[in-house]
């Protein structure tokens, strides 16, 4: 097995074609935690994987007392591969389109290192551990969400292809709901002090497991 990931959450190891997530490895101090976080992955993924499952999307495998271990995706983070072709945010939007028809919805993807790029340049998307996976009905929060899930998709495709953003795509860029706004008024400079001087994450934290495929 090849380890990708050690932090305070447990260890993510990848053996073969299988991804293995531990959270009996945490700290005692963030081990509620860790467990929280990957029962919301495993909740998000297994809604994903019913049916025929969704290309681009990791498969549960198997899930024991905090271990989830799921399918590995061939495929490098985004900030390596800076895709450049206007195929693959088509192809990303219809990704999402499904996540939410699905009603799962990712809450992480400002982040490069959870979009990836396939090596035939297809979209694919990993780190569920903030899903939401929601019931029959969509509340305001959940739409905000959402929204906030496509101004990313957005703001990736701003930096790779600016001059490929249709006029509706800009509206949506300019358009913060309210969660975001709160967010970036309050919560992301604790989110930040958290993360950078208790984890001792970097900004693009996750991107190791993808350096050397």
């Amino acid at each position: 097995m090849s380890p990708l990931k050690s932090d305070v959450f447990g260890t993510i190891t990848r053996d073969g074609d299988r991804v293995i997530r531990d959270a009996r490895a945490a700290r005692p101090w963030a081990r509620w935690l860790a467990v929280h976080l990957l029962r919301r992955e495993h909740r998000a993924l297994t809604r994903l994987s019913l049916g025929t499952g969704i290309d681009g999307i990791p498969r549960v495998l198997a899930l024991a007392p905090r271990v989830l271990t799921r399918s590995w995706i061939e495929a490098i983070p985004m900030h390596l591969a800076q895709p450049r072709d206007p195929a693959y945010f088509r192809a990303a939007a219809r990704l999402l389109r499904r996540l939410h028809a699905a009603r799962v919805i990712h809450n992480d993807l400002a982040k490069e290192t959870n979009w990836l790029v396939t090596p035939d340049g297809r979209p694919a998307l990993v780190d569920f551990q903030l899903a939401m996976t929601l019931g029959p009905r969509r509340g305001a929060l959940a739409r905000a969400l959402g929204h906030d899930d496509v101004r990313h998709l957005l703001k990736h495709k701003r930096s790779y292809l600016p001059d490929r953003l249709t006029a509706r795509e800009r509206r949506i860029l300019a358009t913060r709901s309210l969660v975001s706004r709160i967010w970036m008024a309050s919560g992301k400079r604790i989110y930040r002090f958290v993360t950078r001087r208790i984890f001792r994450w970097r900004d693009r934290e996750g991107a190791g497991d993808r350096e050397s495929p």
